[in-house]
This record gives structure tokens, sequence and C-alpha cells, in this order.
């Protein structure tokens, strides 16, 4: 039976830069993407350049000797991300790009401009029409369309609503305009459990569409202008509001997992995925604060397979937490869901060869 080839090495966040840096490159060598890179391409290293506060983040100087190699090969290349659905600095590129300066993406330590992928405030994105599935019509950001090439850096972490996030989630929501983005969340419902409410009000400040009102007992959301974005879940420190797992959970995994098959299907033969477990949290880069390890640093996957990649990733942190599911112990969502989709409309398999890279 066919499997995809998923490459591997080990490394450990307190290890020299230079030690990562190195193994970024050789991890991804085997998959010959730098080799496929034709001096006129654009190649977009698609990267979450961190919250403000947020310190879980892939490092610059982990991949400053990848980006060297690719910009020799493709002087094009630039780094990118999308705008983000809710407030904050990274909802606009002005902020966004400042934010990134301040965590050393910068052309001096990479050599690499950051073009923000959907525009000034996220207007610039174009259509590409589904599969029949949960996407018709996918909202993808106008650089990555106009892109020759992608290179997927995703750091793996848990996610609050998807249970996983990983190469899966960077291409399918990450290279998604702010209405792409708001797209996929719309099939998210928060819900109040007014007996654990306290009322407190926080999850108020945390809104980004004002959705929320405070009631004299508990605070109520209102679902029409509610964009699915999940902060209030995230906020609320009583767990007082909730989604439906089985249910919101499963469509947005569903259509992450077409949003990604379209953004891939732009770039036949020029797509490659790495991912970092290093620092692999509860939750994603998203959040504004730092935090503790879900399980020991494991290293660098690479593959030309996105869903091999992921489906390795989440078996080699599985492996190292002794028998807990990390991930559903952090959020109960079954996150094979989007794994299984993108099988199933033909991203990538789960059947993968784990190849050791010394």
């Amino acid at each position: 039976m066919k499997k995809s080839r998923v490459y591997f090495v080990e490394a450990r966040g307190a290890e020299p830069a230079a030690d990562i840096d190195r193994k970024s490159r050789d991890v991804l060598a085997p998959t010959g993407f730098v080799e496929k890179l034709e001096p006129e391409d654009f190649v977009a290293l698609k990267i979450h350049f961190g919250e403000k506060r947020n310190t879980g983040y892939i490092k610059p100087p982990w991949i400053r000797s990848l980006a060297e190699e690719i910009s020799r090969q493709a002087p094009r290349a630039f780094l990118t991300d999308s705008n983000t659905l809710y407030t904050g600095p990274r909802s606009n590129s002005v902020e966004h790009i400042r934010l990134a300066w301040s965590h050393g993406f910068t052309p001096e330590i990479l050599g690499l401009p950051i073009v923000i992928a959907d525009g000034l405030a996220g207007g610039d994105y174009g259509e590409a029409a589904g599969r029949g599935g949960r996407v018709s019509s996918a909202k993808i950001a106008g650089a990555i369309l106009g892109a020759d090439a992608l290179l997927a850096l995703s750091h793996v972490t848990g996610h609050v609503q998807t249970g996983l996030g990983a190469a899966l989630k960077n291409l399918g929501m990450g290279c998604a305009s702010r209405t792409g983005k708001l797209d996929q969340h719309a099939v998210v419902h928060p819900r109040v459990n007014k007996k654990s409410c306290r009322n407190c009000g926080l999850c108020l400040a945390h809104c980004p569409a004002g959705a929320i009102r405070q009631g004299t007992e508990a605070v109520d959301i209102d679902g029409s202008r509610c964009t699915g974005c999940g902060e209030c879940l995230v906020a609320c420190r009583y767990g007082a509001i909730r989604i439906r797992w089985d249910d919101d959970s499963l469509r947005i995994q569903e259509k992450i997992a077409e949003y990604a098959l379209l953004v891939a299907r732009r770039f036949p033969g020029k797509t490659a995925f790495l991912n970092f477990l290093i620092q692999v949290t509860k939750d994603c880069d998203c959040m504004a604060r730092n935090q503790p390890p879900i399980v020991p640093d494991i290293g660098l996957l690479a593959s030309t397979d996105p869903v091999a990649v992921d489906r390795a990733s989440v078996d080699l942190i599985l492996g190292r937490s002794g028998g807990t599911d990390v991930f559903r112990k952090g959020y109960d969502i079954d996150w094979s869901r989007q794994l299984a989709h993108a099988e199933n409309i033909g991203l990538g398999m789960n059947r993968y060869e784990l190849v050791r890279i010394k």
C-alpha cells in the first residue's frame, strides 16, 4: 500500500539556534522543494509570526540558512501570513509587520521581505471554486494566489476549536483572507452555560464583533453578530462558554481541509511542509501569552504531503505523552476529523513512512 514519506530529525528548543537552523535545512532537503524552484518564482514562506507576548512561535534564527538557500534559488521569496479575523496588532498589515519585526522576522536576520498576504486590512483576496463539499467558494489571500510556490512552516499546537493546529490549519485557515476566515468560523456557535457564568464581563472585552451583552445574571451571545472566532471560549475562566464540539468542530475542521486543498492545488509540485514540534502547547500562537509545553520537545518533520506530516507529528507527540492524548486532554475534540476529511478529498494520506535524518 502506498505511503507518503515524512522526514524527521530530533531537535530541542534548548539547542543552539545554529543547530536547529542546520536541521531545518537538512530535513527539508530530501523533499526536493528547493531544487524545483525557478529564479523567477514568487515563493511564499507561510509562517505564523506569533501574537504579541506569545513566545511559542518558530524562532527566526531556526530558519535563517533555509531562507538563504531558498532566496539564492528564487530571489523573489518572501515571508507571509494573512491578517486575523479578531482585532489586535495582526488584524492589519502595518501593525502586523511591526509585530513580526519585533519577533525577529527582519531582513537583517532572514534576508527576506514580509508581504501580508491579504493586503492592508484583509481586502485583497481572490476566490477559488470548491468541489461540492462544505466550501462552495474559498476566499484565498491575494499574495498566496499570486505566488508560484509555497513552503508552510508550522508550529504544531493544540487548538480551542479544532483540537490540533498544524500544517493543514496553516494552509487552510492561514492562507485565507479575513473574509475566508469568517467563512470557516461561521459554523461555530458558542453558547453560555448560565449556571457557570459569573457575569464578570471578561469575555466582552475579548469579543471582536461586540456580540456579547452583559445581562442581570449572565452574559448573552447575539448569534446574528457572532463570527465564531472562539476568543470568548479562551477568555472565560469558568468554562461557562462552550461550543458543540461534536458538531461545530467537525464542520470547521472539514472547511479547513477543503480550504487547504484549494490552496495546495494552486502549486502543483511546488509545495512542502515543515512542522516544528518544539514547545508544543495547549493553545495556538494566536494566544497573547507564554504557554508551558504539554510534551517534551521532539523535533522537526518535513514532507510534500500535509496530511502525512500532520499525522506523523501527532503520532510522535502522543508517543511522548505516556499514553495520554494531550490534545483531547486540552479540548475534548476529535482532532482526527481534519486529517480524515483531507484524505477523503484527495489532499494527502494518513499512511506514511518515517525517514529519520541524522
